[in-house]
C-alpha cells in the first residue's frame, strides 16, 4: 500500500465531457516515506492538497474548455495539482505541458490520462520557490525539470500565501512567450494587489472579471478570473 487512500470520482467541467479522477480520500492522507516531499519544502499540512479537486481548477477547466485551440500555441498549467485544466486541454488537441512540485503529481497524472482513455501527457517538475539557476538543470529527483517559454501560462488558487520577493510571477516571466497571457483563477484571496502589480511591470494589460454563481460558475462559487495579456507594443 502506498501509505495514503484515494478514491475516484466523477469531476464535472462546464462546457465538455466530465472528467474521470483518481483523487486523495481527503485532506488527511499523508505519505512521505523517503522524505522526498519534506526535502523540496512541503510540510504534512500541505502534502494532501495537490491531489484533491479543488473549485478553482474546475473553474480554470471550465474557462479553457470555451477557449478556442491554436494548434500553434505552447500552454503551460503551473501549479497543476491534478490538472483538469491540463487535462481538458489535452484532451481538445492542444499542446499542453502540466507541472506542479509535489513528488506524486505526475503519478497522479499520468493515471488519470490513463482513466479517461488519453494519450501520453507532457509533465516537467516545476518549482517556482527553487533558485533561478535550478532551471540551467533539465532533471532533478522529481524527473525532467521545465524549460522553455510559453503563449499561455494558466493556473488555479496560485496566489494563496504572501510572495514578497515575487517568486511566482519571475517564474512566469521566466516560462512566458514575449507576446502571450496569463489566466488565473482566484478564490478571492488577499494576496493579488502585489501580484498586479509585478505582472504590470513586466508589460502585462489586466482583464478582471468577478466569477459569483453565474450560468457558466458553478454555484456558490466566488472568485476572479485573471487575464493578463501581453504584446509587442507592451
Amino acid at each position: 500500500m502506498p501509505g495514503y487512500q484515494v478514491k475516484f470520482e466523477q469531476v464535472e467541467v462546464t462546457g465538455v465531457a466530465d472528467l474521470h479522477i483518481r483523487s486523495l480520500l481527503d485532506r488527511q492522507q499523508y505519505a512521505d516515506p523517503e522524505g522526498s516531499a519534506e526535502a523540496i519544502g512541503i510540510s504534512s499540512a500541505a502534502w494532501p492538497l495537490f491531489g484533491l479537486v479543488w473549485p478553482s481548477s474546475q473553474e480554470l477547466a471550465s474557462v479553457v474548455a470555451r477557449r478556442p485551440v491554436q494548434v500553434d500555441e505552447g500552454i503551460l498549467e503551473i501549479g497543476c495539482g491534478l490538472a483538469l485544466a491540463s487535462l481538458v486541454c489535452h484532451r481538445r488537441g492542444a499542446q499542453v505541458t502540466a507541472s506542479d512540485c509535489h513528488p506524486l503529481t505526475r503519478q497522479f497524472l499520468d493515471e488519470n490520462v490513463r482513466l479517461n482513455g488519453m494519450s501520453p501527457m507532457r509533465y516537467r517538475h516545476g518549482d517556482w520557490a527553487a533558485a533561478q539557476d535550478a532551471d540551467l538543470t533539465p532533471t532533478c529527483a522529481q524527473g525532467s525539470r521545465l524549460q522553455g517559454r510559453f503563449e499561455l501560462i494558466m493556473g488555479s488558487d496560485v496566489l494563496y500565501e504572501r510572495d514578497e520577493g515575487g517568486v511566482l510571477a519571475t517564474f512566469i516571466e521566466r516560462h512566458a512567450a514575449a507576446v502571450g497571457e496569463v489566466l488565473i483563477v482566484d478564490p478571492n484571496r488577499s494576496n493579488r494587489s502585489p501580484f498586479h502589480r509585478r505582472m504590470d511591470a513586466m508589460g502585462y494589460d489586466l482583464d478582471e472579471t468577478v466569477l459569483h454563481g453565474g450560468a457558466e460558475v458553478r454555484a456558490g462559487y466566488r472568485g476572479r478570473l485573471l487575464h493578463y495579456r501581453r504584446s509587442l507594443s507592451s
